[in-house]
């Protein structure tokens, strides 16, 4: 069904814009936030555009792209900070992933302890 990376969203400093992909719009409104705020912090912080990207195995890439010719990018910062929102939003990213991976790629979600007996 899906092929290659399906953006989930995104945000850029240059453009002072976030995107978020409609395919998604089921996801409850409190995580849809979060990814805004998510997005547009780490921009505002650290500059160039951020997405976040499910690949076709449905983990969730964090994308990073800034203009050449753009100073105040801070490429290092930009390393700390997103394994700092890994770290943090551990929780957050792998229920993503398994959204992703149920709804969009059909696969089973995790077995539960009754369903193991």
């Amino acid at each position: 069904m899906y092929k290659d990376k399906i953006v989930l969203c995104g945000a850029s400093a240059y453009e002072q814009k976030y995107y978020f992909n409609q395919d998604f719009s089921s996801l409850p409104q409190s995580i849809q936030d979060e990814l805004h705020i998510l997005c547009v912090l780490y921009t505002e912080e650290i500059g160039g555009v951020l997405t976040l990207e499910f690949d076709e195995e449905g983990n969730l890439q964090f994308q990073v792209e800034s203009l050449e010719a753009d100073a105040m990018f801070d490429e290092i910062g930009s390393v700390l900070r997103i394994k700092e929102i890994q770290r943090e939003k551990r929780e957050l990213l792998e229920a993503l992933e398994l959204y992703y991976r149920v709804f969009f790629l059909g696969e089973d979600g995790p077995e539960t302890e009754e369903e193991q007996d």
